[in-house]
């Protein structure tokens, strides 16, 4: 195994500054990460703006009240045929049930929506409020909103109610169950999940090999599933702060499953699961020790050809500025870069930009600095909060008000085998490619010298989903700005795991897809969607069909380890996935 020579921990450290960092370390832990100064600071900002603005004040007084007056007219019309002066938002199914629609459930829904209006407008249109500090406050009233939402208590969900009447009493115990058991053995059920779906016995099953390990991956040669295979083959960088088998789930929604069974020689990165020993590694040596290395070790197993480059969320990324320095030294590895739900131009990341500030960052520096590194729950809570509508409390609606589990699937068993982040990479990334957005603006450097996207001149198909939080599609979209060589780009149905996660025989999927030639015209997000026509089904039928035209003719498929280019390592799904 190759080990890097660690580079020291970034920053000076001095009985000062290490007084500083344990404080906030401290701090840091009880706030779950969350920065009081950039709270603060932002509310000061759209509070002391709003007292400036007395046109404002009244515009918002006069919505108020023209709310009443609705709030009125609904219970003027209560009984059997109530009005709905106000719809729920799109996505927002906390009020679908019928039992909604009555007297006096009605009257609650209909506040709380008219609530959430008026907030949305104070919180979004005062003049000279900050972008950021707009942001920052227009998503805090909308997670305490969540909060006092009446489908959240059971006296004022009509849904409970009728549950624990029809039951008599029986959905209360469950739910009470439930909630013993969450706080015994942990709520998020890591456990269940571990024991379920354990990798390489119910999920990371499709045949291969460990043919490569160095300090930070395990690369996988899956093994050929059928008698001939197209020559190039396809080398997948899934994100770091994810296991990899998120792409070999069970068998039939198994994204590697479906390449090998079209003909295509997979790789797969495996990411080993840093500690505190690799608070040290920084982005260059994700870069180097993951796709720079695994793309040696591919072009050595199967020579003289160029390979199809995949890389995943925050994989996709590094993939790119790999690419970009590639083709900035004139190496010409790369048949074609396709990328999954990944950004290169993080100017708008969608809620995740309510953590990035230079407090935030510093803050969550501090937190890092006490354990080495950021742990995966600690990230996880961060994304459950992101949507705390959807992932958190119509949870607890779920398991504690109406007393039933969903049952739990690959996907979500999945997302509870967390991963952790070094100290250095994590600050690096956060602020070079979050705070200074240095890829899209050309300064990312690769060696001593920066990368430019511009440079990158091979086929590329971009991913974007719908429901993305994460990776927003407008935001993945902005490749189209950053590159002028022909860009294919798919937008589908589901969120930034389940939209990637789209088997051909799921129900319900949908994608829109467009290609953009060499040196075409830019067309903005809204006019791409007007034009591109929705299509039923599966983009990864799209996709494998691009990829087979940018292929040679089909070569008769090889052994794993043909001609002693590679050895194995052991089976896949390999060791580091246990981490």
């Amino acid at each position: 195994m190759e080990t890097p020579t660690l580079p020291p921990p970034n920053g000076a450290s001095t009985p000062y500054a290490d007084l500083d960092h344990a404080l906030h370390a401290m701090a840091a832990s009880v706030t779950q990460g969350l920065s009081p100064s950039s709270l603060t600071l932002a509310w000061l900002d759209w509070l002391l703006h709003l007292l400036a603005s007395p046109g404002t004040q009244l515009a918002l007084a006069a919505e108020a009240r023209d709310q009443v007056l609705k709030l009125q007219q609904a219970i003027g019309q209560g009984g059997s045929n109530p009005v709905q002066v106000v719809t729920p938002a799109p996505g927002d199914h906390r009020f679908d049930a019928p039992a909604w629609r009555q007297w006096p459930f009605n009257l609650l829904e209909q506040n709380f929506l008219l609530c959430e209006q008026w907030w949305r407008s104070a919180t979004t249109g005062v003049r000279g409020v900050s972008t950021h500090h707009a942001h920052v406050v227009a998503f805090g009233a909308r997670q305490w909103l969540d909060l006092m939402a009446p489908s959240n208590f059971f006296l004022t969900n009509p849904e409970a109610l009728s549950a624990a009447a029809r039951e008599g009493g029986a959905s209360i115990a469950r739910g009470a169950a439930h909630l013993l058991e969450d706080i015994a053995h942990g709520s998020n059920g890591t456990q269940e999940a571990a024991a379920t779906f354990k990798p390489g016995a119910q999920v990371a099953l499709t045949p291969g090999t460990v043919v490569y390990r160095n300090h930070l991956i395990e690369l996988i040669q899956y093994t050929p599933a059928t008698r001939t295979v197209h020559p190039e083959p396809v080398l997948i960088v899934p994100s770091w702060i994810m296991k990899f088998y998120i792409l070999d789930l069970s068998p039939h929604n198994s994204l590697v499953r479906y390449l090998v069974e079209q003909g295509f020689t997979v790789f797969m990165l495996s990411w080993r699961n840093p500690d505190a020993a690799d608070r040290a590694l920084g982005m260059d040596d994700y870069l180097q020790l993951g796709p720079i290395a695994a793309l040696t070790q591919v072009q050595r197993i199967v020579p003289a050809q160029h390979v199809h480059g995949v890389g995943y969320c925050l994989g996709g990324t590094l993939l790119a500025i790999a690419a970009a320095a590639w083709a900035r030294d004139g190496a010409d590895h790369l048949a074609s870069l396709t990328l999954l739900a990944s950004e290169t131009d993080f100017e708008q990341p969608g809620d995740l930009a309510f953590f990035i500030d230079d407090s935030q960052v510093a803050y969550l520096d501090d937190l890092m600095w006490e354990q080495g590194y950021l742990d995966g729950r600690q990230m996880g809570d961060s994304f459950t909060f992101l949507n705390a509508r959807d992932l958190f409390w119509s949870r607890m609606v779920r398991d504690y008000l109406l007393g039933t589990r969903a049952p739990l699937n690959d996907l979500t068993a999945w997302s509870k085998d967390v991963t952790r982040m070094p100290y250095r990479m994590h600050t690096e990334y956060l602020r070079s490619l979050y705070l200074d957005n240095a890829l899209a603006h050309g300064t990312y450097k690769v060696g001593d010298r920066p990368v430019a996207l511009s440079d990158i001149h091979v086929p590329v198909f971009l991913v974007g989903t719908e429901k993305d939080h994460i990776s927003p599609w407008r935001s993945v979209y902005k490749l189209h700005l950053l590159s002028d060589t022909e860009i294919t780009f798919v937008l589908t149905s589901g969120g930034h795991n389940a939209g990637i996660v789209s088997e051909p025989w799921h129900a319900g999927r949908s994608y829109r897809v467009l290609t953009r030639e060499p040196d075409g015209q830019y067309v903005d997000p809204d006019r791409w969607l007007a034009q591109a026509q929705p299509h039923e089904g599966s983009w990864w039928a799209e996709w494998t069909a691009w990829l087979a035209q940018r292929s040679g003719r089909r070569v008769a498929a090889r052994a794993i380890a043909s001609a002693g280019r590679a050895r194995s390592l052991g089976e896949a799904p390999g060791t580091y996935v246990a981490g």
